[in-house]
C-alpha cells in the first residue's frame, strides 16, 4: 500500500528528444510532492525561510521502470519513511493515473542542517515527534520494497 501525497501532470516542456518526460523531471515532480510532507513536519520552505532549518537531499535511488508522455497525469505516493536524530530516508512512487502502471520510484536520504552554520544537527524534540507520530501512525501502509539507502539511518 502506499499513502498519496498529490497529482502531477508531464509538461510538454519536459519532453526531451526521445518523446518522453526528460529524467530531471522526475525528480522535479518527486521534489515537489516530498514538500508536502516537509510541510507537514515543520521542516520545509516555511522552516527554512523562518527558522533557518531545513532538509538536505545527500543519496537517492531513483528507477525509470515506464516512461511517461506529455499530459499524462502521475500520482506521487509515499511507500515509506523513517528517521534517525540526524537524518530522513524515505521512497516514493510514481505512478499513471488512468493506466496505474508504475512509471518511477525515488528513495532519499536526507540531512537535517541549520542554514545559519550550514551544519547538520538534530531534530528538535517537537518537529521529531511530528515526524514519529506519523510514521506510528502510518507503518502499515508502507510498502518500501527494496529499501538501498536503509542503512544510512543511525539507529
Amino acid at each position: 500500500m502506499s499513502i498519496f501525497l498529490r497529482t502531477g501532470r508531464v509538461r510538454a516542456e519536459w519532453a526531451d528528444y526521445n518523446g518522453h518526460m526528460n529524467l530531471a523531471y522526475y525528480i522535479h515532480l518527486f521534489d515537489g510532492s516530498w514538500e508536502v510532507l516537509l510541510g507537514k513536519f515543520n521542516i520545509g520552505e516555511e522552516s527554512a525561510k523562518n527558522e533557518k532549518r531545513t532538509t538536505f537531499a545527500v543519496e537517492s535511488h531513483t528507477t525509470y521502470d515506464k516512461e511517461l508522455k506529455v499530459g499524462d497525469e502521475v500520482d506521487l505516493n509515499l511507500l515509506f519513511l523513517d528517521r534517525d536524530k540526524k537524518r530522513i530516508l524515505y521512497k516514493l512512487e510514481m505512478k499513471h493515473k488512468q493506466e496505474q502502471y508504475l512509471a518511477s520510484t525515488t528513495e532519499v536520504c536526507s540531512l537535517y542542517v541549520d542554514l545559519g552554520v550550514r551544519k547538520v544537527i538534530e531534530f528538535e524534540k517537537d518537529k521529531a515527534d511530528l515526524i514519529d507520530k506519523f510514521i506510528s501512525e502510518n507503518k502499515d501502509n508502507f510498502d518500501p520494497g527494496k529499501l538501498f539507502l536503509i542503512d544510512k539511518l543511525k539507529k
